[in-house]
């Protein structure tokens, strides 16, 4: 009787594999479109450093950017109050400011002045006129220079204080024009000397501001 010979046995040769850590071996494949970069994976891990450049780079390009014109202020309106305190250097800032108005087309029919006793009194003022809605923006103009006794801090930090609370509850710019300085000469270096007028630089950050929630945060 014939014998069935067994099958020739199959010999397997042993090849060598190098295994990849699991960070490495993962998969990833980068997805571009227009503005976007999507990453997929086959396993867990992190993707490159560079396909995170690159996300981050498209992501930076979308940011939309905002700001306030300065070309034009026609049409916007603006209060001034200006405390009476030290009038000699308030008046300069005043018209520093008032002139700074009429070089970028506010019309004066468009700028109410209100004063008041001193700087102390500014912040409610300012506040009752951000909430009255007649205006886009309100300036806060007066002059705090120091004396022999601590007064001057308590008005000079109620003053920043009022004026930051004003704009806040009322939801309209209220701009801190309040010179705090050591001395008189101090003073009139900051309104009209050399040091410049801290009352057109007021102006001008008033129209930056009231074009900014005028053209974009309403």
């Amino acid at each position: 009787m014939k014998s069935l010979a067994s099958p020739p046995s199959l010999r397997l040769t042993p090849t060598t594999r190098h295994h990849l850590p699991s960070r490495q071996s993962s998969i990833v494949s980068c997805v571009i479109k227009s503005n976007s970069l999507s990453f997929s994976s086959s396993a867990s891990g992190f993707a490159s450093p560079l396909a995170v450049e690159k996300e981050l780079r498209l992501q930076t390009a979308a940011v939309r950017h905002v700001t306030g014109s300065l070309i034009r202020g026609e049409g916007l309106r603006f209060a001034i109050v200006v405390a009476r305190f030290n009038e000699v250097v308030t008046k300069l800032l005043l018209e520093g400011a008032i002139e700074t108005f009429k070089k970028y087309s506010v019309r004066e029919e468009d700028i109410e002045v209100i004063w008041v006793p001193g700087s102390f009194e500014i912040g409610v003022v300012a506040q009752n006129l951000g909430k009255s809605g007649k205006f886009n923006a309100v300036l806060c103009i007066g002059a705090v220079i120091r004396g022999d006794t601590t007064h001057y801090d308590a008005v000079a930090n109620s003053a920043a204080s009022g004026v930051l609370s004003a704009g806040i509850n009322s939801g309209v710019p209220c701009i801190f024009g309040v010179l705090t300085c050591e001395d008189m000469d101090q003073a009139l270096n900051r309104s009209g000397g050399k040091a410049g007028n801290k009352g057109a630089e007021t102006a001008l950050t008033a129209l930056e501001m009231a074009s900014l929630f005028e053209h974009h945060l309403k």
